[in-house]
């Protein structure tokens, strides 16, 4: 299927002011909550952007993306609260991220996955956009430190379209300091780009999880392999996609998650039988070199087999040249 490279950002627009199509994609806001995509009618995707609310801190410290079941009656994806309640579906961020000021200060232990102090916060729609074929969002993000200075601005697109029944989700992120140094970090657990499968897979399926690596193929339910100093070898590090496959509402969905090689390595992988699985780096980011990544999930009602993957992730790697 056709791709179009991402654009370039546009000015901001008014969440009021967005494209809709009578048949295909749709979007429909809930002004300062939440805004929901739909195809034919049916919700696909929510992104919940309600900025930060001391009262509920918990359910506002950071914006995501929630998917729908194939239904569009429920979410396959996590929210707030259950086990680990920092997961939230399509989510991005860094557990260890520091900055040095103009002044030479430097300010380390900058959270903005678990978020106790630290936050990231919705600042504008920058573009959106929906027609037949595809759905597109850009969103600009602040992260905050813990004392709630911003030290980068992050640009946030995601393109949604389908081939055939599966959902394509296209992340592209570009993350520009305010400071002059900022580093990101972190550890497989609490950090990068990562998907959450809703909270019913922690409390009652995750026996049914398993998941699909490169050249070894399905692994079986419930076995996982995280990153680590001791393993840090081709099966937990540089993979160019893996594939997981959940349980949740009685049907089976499966995800798989694309890495593109531009993305700064090395890119450490962890999995989880609770339905949370991507991978993190670190990296250096500074005014004169922002952080740009890119990332495709796929997401099916139903299951991958390895040759499938290896095509998604030969077609997306191919899309980036």
């Amino acid at each position: 299927m056709k791709r179009t490279i991402f654009p370039v950002l546009l000015a901001a627009i008014s969440a009021t002011q967005v494209a809709t199509a009578a048949d295909g994609f749709e979007w429909k806001d809930t002004e300062g909550k939440h805004v929901d995509l739909l195809f034919n009618g049916r919700p696909v995707a929510r992104y919940q952007y309600e900025r930060i609310n001391d009262e509920r801190r918990e359910e506002t410290y950071k914006p995501f993306h929630h998917v729908y079941d194939w239904e569009g009656e429920d979410f396959i994806t996590k929210g707030p609260g259950g086990q680990y309640t920092h997961h939230r579906g399509i989510y991005y961020g860094f557990s260890k991220c520091s900055y040095k000021t103009e002044d030479g200060k430097e300010f380390k232990g900058q959270d903005t996955w678990h978020c106790s102090k630290a936050h990231q916060t919705h600042e504008k729609f920058i573009q959106q956009t929906a027609d037949e074929q595809r759905a597109e969002q850009t969103v600009e993000i602040d992260w905050h430190g813990n004392d709630g200075t911003v030290f980068t601005k992050e640009k946030r697109t995601l393109i949604f379209s389908f081939q055939g029944d599966d959902l394509v989700v296209d992340f592209h992120s570009v993350l520009v300091p305010t400071q002059p140094e900022v580093r990101v970090d972190g550890d497989p657990q609490h950090a990068g780009f990562q998907f959450r499968a809703s909270n019913e897979v922690s409390a009652s399926t995750k026996k049914e999880t398993y998941y699909i690596r490169p050249k070894s193929g399905k692994a079986e339910k419930g076995k996982t392999i995280n990153w680590s100093a001791k393993t840090d070898n081709e099966t937990t590090r540089d993979l160019p996609f893996k594939g997981m496959s959940v349980v949740v509402g009685g049907e089976r969905y499966s995800i798989a998650y694309l890495d593109s090689p531009g993305n700064p390595k090395p890119a450490r992988y962890s999995e989880r039988d609770y339905g949370r699985f991507g991978s993190y780096f670190a990296t250096d980011v500074s005014k004169d070199k922002p952080l740009v990544v890119k990332y495709r999930l796929v997401m099916r009602k139903g299951e991958f087999e390895l040759s499938e993957l290896e095509k998604l992730s030969a077609d997306f790697v191919a899309h980036q040249k």
